[in-house]
This record gives structure tokens, C-alpha cells and sequence, in this order.
């Protein structure tokens, strides 16, 4: 009778703790905004999502390739936050993101044709180029180069845009873990997002969890592919017979 009391008790007092975590996760849970839905448009979900950021949050986004992590990259703070939720090394450097090709030059020392360029964006790539001075200097201080991506995705181009400058925007997943194509996969990383924009499985439509392909172009006339990604076959053929070497070391 004794046992079976106190197993009772045990059952009692687990179920306790279970519901007190469930509240927590809850209440540390942020809001979860669809990008599109039957009562929310696109355009809706990017001004919402402009107006956190630009109050200094840090948001979810889906992105053209996985699900990223966001903030303005001119505000030091919120690049402190996006760091620290990653846990990420601070020598190891996060890409901004811009509205439209035109926007590069002012945070970049763009080293390739505009027309090359704009067969490359908006796409699943990341251009790395020397960094301008406007760029802050807070946003990976130990590199003199920056990626930079204009995303193949209204939603992220129309919140950049509204922001009025760049996002710092890096994957949805904690440093060296596996890169995400849903919000569920990323849930441990909710309490300390301000927001979290769903835009379903990407799966769905195709996407993979390689990431955009990473090109340096920081010295002129040559390319170096420093991460594979979805598209690195098409961006060496477009890189190829746009008469730009590839080299192994910049």
C-alpha cells in the first residue's frame, strides 16, 4: 500500500513538473507569425517583421534556401544578441543581407560586373567582397570581407527594404548543427527570438538543407567557391564563361 502511494505521489509530482515546463516553453515561447496566410499577405508579414527589427529584435525568417535568423546589422546590439543565441565564435563571420543588387556597393567593394551580378541575384548565393567602411565595424570585426546575399524571397527583400539597410542573417540553428527547413527543427532556439516568421516546410518546394553557395570574389578576375551548396555546379559554369578564373586560395 505504501509503494503504492508513494509511486502515486512520484506520478503526481512528475505530472506537476511535465505541465510546469509546458508553461514555461509556453510563456518563453515568442509570437509565431505566418509569412502568408488567407488573412495575412506577404507584404503584411514584411512590414511586421521591419518593425521588430528595426526595434532592435531578432527574428526567424525562411529564407530561398532554410530558415534564417535575422537582425539589422547596423545595430550592434542586435548583432550581439544574434551571436550569442547562436553561440557563435565571434571570429567566425554571418552575411548580410540587402534589397537589391544596387544596394551592394554602399556595403561592399564589388569586384565583378553589375551584369554578372544580377545572373547571380536574387538567388541562393552568397558573394563575398572587401567591406566598406560604412559597414559596422561590430558586424565580424576580425575579417575585411563580407558575404553578402540578396535572397530570392519577397518576403526577406520587402523587410530589408522597409528596414532602410542591411540584415545580418546567418542559419537557424545552433553553431555546427544541422541547418533547418521547418520552425519546429529550430525550437530550441524560440526563447530567445523575438518573432519567428513561418513559412511552412521548405522542403516542400524543393529546398535543401546545403545553403546558399558561398563565391569569394575579393581578388579581381578570379573566384574561389568556399562553400558548395545548392547551386555550385550553375555558379561555376556562369563564373566560367564569364572569363573568371577559379583558384584554390585567395
Amino acid at each position: 500500500m505504501r509503494v503504492s502511494v508513494t509511486k502515486t505521489r512520484l506520478q503526481g509530482l512528475c505530472s506537476t513538473i511535465v505541465k510546469k515546463r509546458e508553461r514555461d516553453t509556453m510563456s518563453n515561447a515568442p509570437k509565431i507569425i505566418p509569412v502568408k496566410s488567407p488573412i495575412n499577405h506577404v507584404s503584411d508579414a514584411a512590414k511586421e517583421a521591419a518593425s521588430i527589427l528595426k526595434a532592435g529584435g531578432v527574428i526567424a525568417v525562411p529564407t530561398d534556401t532554410i530558415y534564417g535568423v535575422a537582425a539589422l546589422a547596423q545595430h550592434s546590439e542586435s548583432v550581439a544578441r544574434l551571436f550569442q543565441l547562436k553561440r557563435r565564435d565571434a571570429g567566425k563571420p554571418v552575411a548580410i543581407c540587402v534589397h537589391d543588387v544596387a544596394d551592394i556597393s554602399q556595403w561592399a567593394e564589388v569586384s565583378i560586373p553589375e551584369n554578372l551580378l544580377r545572373q547571380l541575384f536574387p538567388g541562393p548565393v552568397t558573394a563575398v567582397f572587401c567591406r566598406t567602411p560604412r559597414l559596422n565595424p561590430a558586424l565580424n570585426p576580425f575579417t575585411n570581407l563580407v558575404g553578402v546575399r540578396v535572397p530570392d524571397s519577397d518576403f526577406i527583400r520587402q523587410t530589408t527594404k522597409l528596414c532602410g539597410g542591411p540584415l545580418a542573417l546567418t542559419s537557424a540553428n545552433v553553431s555546427s548543427e544541422m541547418s533547418t527547413l521547418t520552425i519546429q527543427e529550430f525550437q530550441s532556439l524560440w526563447p530567445y527570438l523575438d518573432a519567428v516568421f513561418d513559412g511552412g516546410d521548405l522542403s516542400v518546394s524543393g529546398f535543401h538543407r546545403e545553403g546558399s553557395t558561398v563565391i569569394d570574389f575579393s581578388l579581381p578576375g578570379c573566384f574561389r567557391i568556399l562553400r558548395e551548396g545548392c547551386v555550385p555546379h550553375l555558379c561555376r559554369r556562369l563564373l566560367q564563361e564569364s572569363h573568371l578564373k577559379e583558384v584554390q586560395h585567395l
